[in-house]
């Protein structure tokens, strides 16, 4: 496979640990992002575990002469114009979709911010799906799959929880990563 070459031959990457192909509906953590190369890198480990994995993004994407190419990588579009809540539209979207993994970066950007946003643990929560953490680790250039656990009683266990799998992860520019706090 193409992907593979590319993956592991190439770009000297490798992949720890499995996503639960049973696991249909998710928010899947990833982190860190300080990086445009997490979009290449997530989308050929994507390709490589065979699993989809999607993502939102504002509906003027999808109405864009590349909106094609936004769906099929696994996009569903969200209304940022109006005063809809960001977190009722997706948990409306896992409602009515029989497999949806939304791959969420909960830093919001590539830049260092010194606090995560909480919508991902409220997406979990509503829509009654488990949370995946997955970590980029560019100082061993591993992608590594932790296993999916369920939103814990409140906002501060679940970021415990978190920090136990990402404490010692190194993003491709150290410097951005951002702390796991609330």
């Amino acid at each position: 496979m193409f992907s593979k070459l590319i993956f592991h031959r190439l770009l000297g990457w490798k992949i720890s640990g499995q996503l639960d192909a049973d696991i249909k509906k998710a928010v899947v953590i990833v982190y860190p992002h300080t990086s445009w190369h997490d979009f290449y890198i997530g989308a050929l480990a994507r390709k490589i575990i065979n699993r989809e994995i999607n993502y939102v993004a504002k509906q003027e994407l999808f109405d864009s002469a590349f909106g094609w190419y936004f769906k099929w990588m696994g996009g569903a579009p969200i209304d940022r114009k109006t005063s809809k809540n960001t977190v009722d539209q997706i948990v409306n979207i896992f409602k009515e979709r029989s497999k949806f993994r939304l791959a969420i970066t909960p830093e919001g950007t590539r830049k260092k911010v010194k606090h995560w946003k909480t919508g991902f643990y409220y997406i979990a929560k509503e829509a009654e799906v488990p949370i995946i953490p997955i970590a980029f680790d560019y100082a061993v250039k591993t992608v590594k799959f932790y296993p999916a656990f369920e939103p814990l009683e409140n906002l501060e266990a679940t970021f415990n929880h978190l920090r136990k799998c990402f404490t010692y992860v190194e993003g491709k520019h150290p410097e951005l990563t951002s702390p796991l706090a609330l």
